[in-house]
């Protein structure tokens, strides 16, 4: 199964404590970049969450926000309240407020200051290991997101393919036309001219024309890089790499078919062909 590198997935989290929201999203990108927004009191999850990601995910640009909201506890009738930074942030609030003749002191929003109003050790033990259980929930459906889509592109890409081998089909049936029709149109210039070769000299001539203008190689290896794209698409994992270079494989085809047109059916097919290998191409800049 191939995932794609766009993705989105949000959680949410409600226990005793309070509520614990996280979101993900994530966009393409040459490798795994990952970016976390964390609370300050959940600050030492960054690098275990970040390990538990990186083993889940191969490319792309990730973001994880967390918001956190703890309902404040009474434990034995009162509050851990540090009153010496209580104190200090009063202080400061009330040199603010000397400042602005406006501005006034909510209380709550000093018991709200960092570290003012301290949570239970035990407290504290419990609200990581929810905000961890709920990550591996938001990855899970941030995974099934990007495989979702990743299900999307592989139909677009395989619809493509299609195309690309009616393309094929279409030239190595039109190839002896082609090849007759040149043949024609060159003796009929050799009449209107009046020259006359020799038998052997003309039909040298003409065998040095049809391998300049044969393009059953060139029709041979896109044919086989459909077949290696498809067999890349269901073998799954991240791919995006190797799919890119068949791109690449693809069109180095596609023009050289192009450049030993001879017909405008065949020019044609050729155009038709990069343009499906561009549109391939667009979509699998987003697979993982």
């Amino acid at each position: 199964m191939i995932q794609s590198m766009t993705g989105y997935a949000r959680h949410e989290f409600k226990a005793d404590w309070g509520t614990a929201t996280w979101e993900m999203r994530s966009v393409n990108q040459r490798y795994l970049e990952t970016y976390f927004r964390l609370p300050e009191q959940i600050r030492s999850l960054e690098n275990p969450l970040r390990e538990r990601l990186r083993k889940q995910l191969q490319r792309g640009k990730v973001e994880c926000n967390l918001r956190i909201q703890i309902e404040q506890q009474q434990v034995d009738g009162g509050l851990n309240l540090n009153e010496e930074l209580a104190r200090n942030v009063i202080s400061s609030a009330n040199w603010v407020a000397n400042q602005c003749s406006s501005a006034q002191i909510n209380p709550l929003d000093v018991l709200r200051w960092p570290g003012v109003v301290a949570q239970q050790e035990e407290d504290m033990d419990k609200i990581q290991a929810d905000v961890v259980a709920a990550f591996e929930t938001c990855l899970a459906e941030f995974i099934s997101n990007r495989a979702s889509e990743g299900k999307a592109l592989e139909r677009m890409i395989d619809e493509r393919l299609e195309g690309i081998s009616e393309q094929v089909a279409m030239v190595r049936v039109r190839m002896p036309e082609v090849l007759q029709w040149q043949r024609e149109k060159l003796l009929a210039r050799f009449e209107e001219a009046n020259i006359e070769l020799d038998p052997q000299r003309l039909e040298a001539e003409m065998v040095l024309l049809a391998q300049k203008t044969d393009v059953a190689e060139e029709l041979d290896r896109l044919s086989a890089h459909v077949i290696e794209t498809r067999k890349i698409l269901r073998k799954g994992g991240a791919c995006g790499r190797r799919l890119d270079f068949m791109m690449q494989e693809f069109n180095r085809e596609a023009n050289t078919l192009g450049s030993k047109s001879i017909n405008t059916d065949i020019t044609a097919a050729a155009v038709e062909l990069k343009v499906l290998i561009e549109q391939m191409r667009e979509q699998i800049q987003n697979i993982e």
